[in-house]
């Protein structure tokens, strides 16, 4: 019987945690975890919170990536909408497993501005909303919905 070699005996979570050594950063002066995976659970609440405006919620998946009471900390400390949408592109970016700097993160968003697919978006709106304390407001008293047309053939 031959000795087996120690990473042959290894755990799982000994491995892991030894590949996957966590690294932080200071983002408006909270320490935070560089995120380097996305845990399934975010991707699942992601889905279930895709048309949710209630800043808990935002919350929740902000602190899922970064740590719990994140968002709140960043909005005391001056965060402004801008800067919310440039962390959470570097955030998923890395947790998604691409490495991404602030500045890689900014460039992005700023060429989603650019070509319009970024804000106002859902995200940004919430932050908004959240950072007045306020419901968003309705834009229009008519439904956005058009009736159906048949076509005078």
């Amino acid at each position: 019987m031959t000795a087996r070699k120690t990473s042959d005996t290894q755990s799982w979570d000994d491995f892991w945690a030894s590949v996957s050594r966590p690294q932080t950063t200071t983002i408006r002066g909270v320490e935070v975890a560089i995120p380097t995976d996305m845990p399934m659970l975010v991707e699942q609440r992601i889905e279930e919170l895709h048309d949710s405006t209630n800043l808990d919620d935002i919350a929740e998946l902000v602190g899922m990536i970064f740590g719990q009471d994140c968002l709140d900390q960043w909005r005391s400390n001056g965060m402004g909408l801008v800067e919310f949408r440039v962390v959470l592109t570097w955030g998923m970016a890395n947790a998604r497993g691409a490495e991404t700097s602030f500045e890689e993160a900014y460039k992005i968003t700023q060429e989603a501005v650019a070509e319009g697919k970024a804000p106002p978006n859902r995200t940004a709106r919430r932050a908004r909303s959240a950072a007045t304390g306020g419901r968003s407001k309705q834009i229009s008293s008519g439904s956005t919905g058009s009736a159906r047309r048949t076509s005078r053939s």
